[in-house]
């Protein structure tokens, strides 16, 4: 005899996974906690698998629960997108949770900014930023992050890409540092010790490549993995840290910024998103927002294939 599969316990346990706590998940499912704990504890039955245990004062995935929460999530999603593929948004009454992967110096840039939009525009819409350990898609194949920030590099082909503003790099130091002062050449910039920020813990960089013309070399003393450590360190130290221009805007409040005394590529910041969210109502507000928030995008920008 075959068993029948509650299909709505699906979205019960996408809601569990990614809240990892029974109050919360009930909350957003406007359920009782105590109807929460029965359906984890159906749940728990239905796979064989504890699915979420205690640790302290918080509940942890499993393994099991690890492994399902891409899973489920793209299933949950995909469902609802095939259901409702013409519903009209109401921003004031839309009830979603988006969740961006961005590094620290976005965040701190331009988070506030998206926040205030959307408690004007969608009040009961959650915002959560996801950090980024690395430049994978499968975040973004899985269903787990709805978009990702940042610069294209070796993205699964599938994959929407659109341009939300161009940076460049400039060179920060204290106030009151030797380099505040005069014309910073090759010679007086590379005489400092240098921080550089990267997550995979490089040294060395594009900066370097074009110090060599200037036959000078500089020297890295800290390695940070983020661009607000590097502004952190820089501020009360004599290191030189060297950051997106836009994107620490505000971090750099007190400092001095002068040019690079050498030639560095630009760089393009973009929204990144799997196509099955391409035709979501909600999720094309939530990539319309980002561009008005990021307000020097190009007025026309074409979605890379």
């Amino acid at each position: 005899m075959t068993s029948t599969i509650d299909l709505n316990m699906l979205v019960v346990l996408d809601v569990l996974l990614t809240e990892q706590s029974v109050a919360r998940a009930a909350q957003r499912l406007e359920l009782s906690p105590s109807a929460m704990s029965r359906a984890l504890a159906k749940l728990r039955t239905m796979t064989g698998d504890q699915l979420l245990v205690r640790a302290g004062h918080c509940l942890v995935p499993t393994p099991l629960a690890l492994e399902l929460r891409g899973k489920v999530h793209a299933v949950v999603t995909d469902a609802q997108n095939v259901l409702q593929p013409s519903m009209h948004l109401d921003l004031a009454s839309l009830k979603r949770t988006f969740t961006i992967r961005a590094n620290d110096g976005f965040i701190e840039r331009y988070g506030a900014r998206i926040a205030e939009l959307l408690e004007n525009e969608a009040p009961h819409v959650c915002l959560r930023f996801a950090a980024k350990p690395d430049k994978s898609g499968a975040m973004l194949r899985d269903g787990v992050a709805d978009l990702e920030v940042g610069v294209v590099s070796h993205m699964a082909p599938e994959l929407r890409i659109q341009a939300l503003f161009r940076d460049r790099f400039i060179g920060v130091v204290r106030r009151g540092h030797p380099l505040a002062e005069g014309e910073v050449s090759a010679v007086r910039y590379a005489a400092y010790r240098h921080i550089s920020v990267s997550r995979r813990g490089h040294a060395l960089g594009p900066i370097d490549e074009a110090l060599r013309e200037f036959a000078v070399s500089r020297t890295v003393s800290v390695i940070v993995p983020s661009f607000p450590d590097a502004l952190a360190l820089a501020r009360s130290t004599d290191l030189v840290a060297n950051v997106p221009e836009r994107q620490t805007e505000h971090a750099r409040d007190g400092m001095h910024t002068f040019r690079l005394p050498v030639a560095t590529p630009d760089i393009t910041i973009s929204q990144i998103w799997h196509p099955r969210f391409e035709a979501d109502c909600a999720h094309r507000w939530l990539r319309a927002s980002l561009r008005r928030v990021c307000s020097d995008a190009p007025q026309t920008l074409e979605t890379v294939e």
